[in-house]
Formats: structure tokens, sequence, C-alpha cells
């Protein structure tokens, strides 16, 4: 069976948020490029209504253009082998993939094999909540990471000495890989399948970690500050430098304290402490 091959180069800011898109109508694989995104489905489930829709309620603001074409096999392990690089975050992390050499002079490595999976701290909002994460005692803490993704924050939740992590996402692949992440770097947690509502994770956790999209984060904020415990802490990602204030509005009445902001190509992420 052939594959479909959309060569999307798009604004950098809107690549995992096309990717998240492309993956809820049958893509099921992508390849981040200098200039956008390589994205791929089966022929056979592709659905070219859908597909222009996505299209075009981006195209505009993310300045996408467009080139379609088959490629009959493809060797998906190689193919994003050659697009992975590792990163470090300041001295705190090194984060590679298996085929990487390990590098001992930083204080923790994480191994991320990512698939399709978001999260490889590539990406601002990964990359600033890892730089949070390092911020924040997590020894012998209680934490929950909502939207797991590759399950890169619940890999540096245990590296930091979490001593219990519930870990959750609502696309069976990424539990899956999530899991297959876990396993590479030794916790015995299993990611689950849902949103926060399905799931029903039982509070109080000392530390939250959310890393979705602004308007996910605003309906959930409420549960979240129920889950926390009194001085626990909130770490937000996912939006634009100017939702900032829209988001310390809806957590202020729930008795949750900006302490602590940072941004990245106008990416932006948050530490909020609940109130005693």
């Amino acid at each position: 069976m052939d594959y479909l091959e959309f060569k999307i180069t798009c604004l950098e800011q809107f690549r995992e948020i096309l990717i998240a898109e492309l993956s809820m109508i049958g893509f099921d694989s992508f390849l981040e490029t200098e200039e956008g995104i390589d994205a791929y489905t089966l022929e056979s489930d592709f659905d070219r209504g859908a597909f222009d829709e996505v299209i075009a309620q981006y195209k505009v603001d993310a300045e996408i253009t467009l080139e379609e074409g088959v490629m009959p096999k493809v060797n998906w392990n190689e193919e994003w082998e050659k697009n992975y690089d590792p990163i470090a975050v300041d001295d705190l992390v090194y984060v590679r993939a298996s085929f990487h050499p390990s590098k001992p002079e930083f204080k923790h490595e994480i191994v991320i094999n990512p698939k399709m999976s978001f999260g490889t701290g590539h990406h601002a909002t990964t990359f600033q909540m890892l730089r949070h994460q390092g911020q924040i005692d997590h020894q012998g803490k209680r934490v929950l990471d909502v939207g797991s993704g590759t399950g890169i924050l619940a890999v540096m939740a245990h590296l930091l000495g979490a001593s219990e992590i519930e870990a959750f996402d609502i696309d069976d692949w990424c539990v899956e890989n999530g899991n297959e992440n876990f396993d590479l770097n030794g916790l015995t947690t299993r990611m689950e399948l849902g949103t926060i509502r399905e799931v029903n994770p039982q509070g109080e956790f000392d530390i939250v970690l959310a890393n979705i999209n602004k308007n996910v984060l605003l309906d959930e904020m409420s549960i979240y500050a129920d889950l926390l415990k009194s001085e626990g802490f909130l770490l937000l990602s996912g939006f634009y430098t100017e939702d900032i204030e829209d988001l310390d509005a809806c957590a202020k009445p729930l008795g949750l304290e900006l302490i602590s902001q940072q941004s990245k190509d106008n990416w932006a992420a948050l530490i909020l402490k609940k109130a005693r």
C-alpha cells in the first residue's frame, strides 16, 4: 500500500499544532524539517475533505505552502533517525535517542525514541517545561503529567526523585510510545489513555505538569487546582506569551499564584503555586 506524502512549509510555532491536527484525521507519521513538517498517511486512510479543512484553518496564520506526492515504501525508523538531533537543556539534562551516544557530563539524561508522539525537548514548550522542572523539588513528591506525549516530563520527574508518577494522554499511539520510553528510562509507571476527566486521577499531588494548549488548560484549570496539595506547584506550557494574562486570570480565583514565567520563540511557560 502506498503512502501519500505532504511536504508542508509553515511557521515554526505551528509545527506541533499541525502534527496534532493531522494525527486526528488519519496521518500516522511525521518528520520535522527546517521548513516545517513532512506528513504521511496511507492512501486508503486519506480523507481529502478533512485534510483541506485543516490546511484552510491554518493556511494564513501559519503561512502554509504545500507539496503533495506518493512514497511507495518508507523505513520510518531510518527516516526519523536522520532528522533527530540530541538537545541539552542548560547543564540540567541531555535528551537523546537510543542510537545517540551518552554524555555523562550532564546531571541527567533522558532517552526518547519519539516515533510520531509529541515532546522530544526540541519544541520551546517542552524545553521550558524541563527547565522549570529543574527549579522545583521533586524528591519524594507525587507528580501528575497531563497529556504526556512521549512521556518526557514524567521521565524528568522520575530522574529528579519523584516517588510516584501518574501520566496519561488522549492518543493511543502516544500511550504506546510513552510506555516504550518509560521502559528505556527505568520507569515502572504505565501511561494511561484518556482525558483528565476520563482517567480521573485521585489527588492530592505535589506537582501537576500540563503542556497542552491554551483552551484545554483554561477548561481544566479548576481540576488541576483541586488535585494539588496546598503549596503544590502547577507547571504549564503550550501557549503563546500573549496568553499569559488569560491563564493567570483563570488561575488566580482558584488560589493559584503565578511565581515564575519564561518565554522562548514566543511560547510561554509558567510556574504557579497553590495557596495554603
